[in-house]
């Protein structure tokens, strides 16, 4: 495992925001391969900042950037309280999370510890889905996404099966089998959508798992699914966008 250090850093995003995001890196000079994590509804929370530094401990200069920033600048939200995130929700547009994207990857390619390095992303939740488009707006070697609500058509949401045929990168998707979020109607048109797009991904579905099963802060909370997924995404991520070897 490598020594890591974390900073906060502020990101100018092309329409004149700017987006405070959290970086956790390897100390060493080596150069690594950049990871984008997006958050769930919930902000750059402990466990979203824990996650990152997971990743770096792994070698992935990884960094977060705050979903939020144009409505709450440090929003962390109570797991029981989805509510007090919905004015936030609400105000995202997939044209603002585009140029958000764009400034926290050209940040990695950019800084020092992962300059022209590949670039992967993960994300959980609204940050499942951030992963899908990512990966269908920018040339990511790797995506993943943890019970990505959105990415199928919802109530809510016109989904972005259209973007399927756009994938740069294979993609992971982790699914909670007790999800009532999610459900398998939506699941599986997300698998047929790449299947028809002759997009290469895997599918996971953890039969007793519920959505946010990988937070460890959250009354779903399944170790063992979680434990899964991890191994998981570290092979995924050590296939198809490996981090340097030098920690």
């Amino acid at each position: 495992m490598a020594e890591i250090k974390t900073d906060w850093v502020i990101l100018n995003v092309a329409d004149g925001a700017t987006m405070r995001s959290y970086v956790a890196r390897p100390q060493n000079s080596a150069r690594h391969t950049g990871l984008l994590v997006f958050q769930e509804a919930f902000g750059v929370n402990g466990h979203i900042r824990d996650v990152t530094e997971r990743f770096a401990r792994e070698g992935y200069v990884a960094i977060a950037p705050e979903l939020f920033h144009r409505t709450a600048t440090g929003f962390e939200g109570a797991y029981n309280n989805f509510e007090a995130a919905m004015p936030h929700i609400r105000a995202l547009t997939d044209q603002n999370l585009e140029a958000d994207v764009r400034s926290a990857y050209e940040w990695l390619h950019a800084d020092p510890a992962s300059r022209e390095q590949p670039i992967a992303c993960v994300g959980f939740c609204m940050g499942g889905r951030m992963t899908f488009l990512t990966n269908a707006l920018l040339p990511v070697k790797a995506a993943i996404s943890f019970y990505g609500g959105g990415i199928a058509p919802n109530p809510f949401s016109p989904g972005l099966l259209s973007r399927a045929g756009d994938l740069h990168a294979p993609q992971l998707l982790f699914w909670g089998g007790l999800d009532k979020h999610i459900g398998p109607e939506q699941t599986r048109a997300v698998t047929e959508a790449l299947r028809a797009a002759g997009k290469p991904f895997v599918n996971v579905e953890f039969s007793d798992a519920d959505h946010g099963f990988f937070c460890d802060a959250r009354s779903s909370y399944n170790p063992s699914a979680a434990r899964q997924a991890w191994a998981l995404a570290l092979t995924f991520l050590n296939i198809y966008a490996p981090c340097s070897a030098d920690l």
